[in-house]
């Protein structure tokens, strides 16, 4: 399997799933600007939607969108209990997160992206992320992680989102909670992985 990635951007999260399963893979830098691959392949012509995360399987089939990929893998591995089994509560519990974190949390910081994004636009965006995060800090009350006392892939993916609060000065520290969460998913040994093989730590 090869993953696509830009450092740091959302495809850290697969990055990490893929760490935490301990599955054979590679991966490769996008450069989203100019659409070209670190191996000079034109990026759209993989990838049509033009962005990562995007993961091309051994059967040269291409998965795109961030929380499928982090489903498909954690799938792979069952034992792994990155997802809870299919057809369970868990595991729609698990995908209300992943779809909450993807459409009210991740969109929310992408204003702040896009450099052609008036400061109006942003400021309504940060003032729905500060709601948004005062609810996550909520639910991670008493809880290691999102589902409970288990690690699963929407940890992986609220963590990579988390981490973009420090390049648009959003300080955590107004929910504590989700400082000590960031901590303790920063100090897992597959993280710590994605993290330096993406040169971020």
């Amino acid at each position: 399997m090869k993953l696509f990635i830009k450092p740091g951007a959302c495809s850290l999260s697969p990055h990490i799933v893929l760490e935490e399963l301990g599955l054979p893979y590679e991966t490769e830098v996008v450069d989203l600007a100019r659409k070209t691959t670190a191996s000079g392949q034109d990026f759209l012509a993989i990838n049509p939607k033009g962005y990562v995360p995007a993961l091309l399987l051994d059967s040269g089939e291409l998965l795109t969108e961030g929380p499928a990929i982090v489903q498909y893998l954690a799938d792979l591995a069952p034992e792994k209990q990155l997802a809870p089994a299919n057809g369970s509560i868990a595991r729609y519990q698990l995908q209300s997160w992943l779809t909450f974190i993807g459409t009210e949390v991740h969109k929310s910081f992408s204003p702040f992206f896009n450099p052609k994004a008036p400061q109006e636009w942003k400021d309504i965006a940060r003032a729905n992320l500060e709601r948004r995060l005062a609810y996550v800090a909520q639910q991670l009350e008493g809880r290691d992680y999102l589902l409970g006392s288990e690690f699963t892939v929407a940890d992986a993916y609220l963590f990579t989102v988390l981490n973009w609060s420090k390049f648009i000065k959003l300080d955590l520290g107004a929910w504590p909670p989700l400082l000590a969460y960031q901590a303790r998913v920063a100090a897992r040994p597959a993280v710590q992985a994605a993290l330096k093989a993406e040169g971020l730590a």
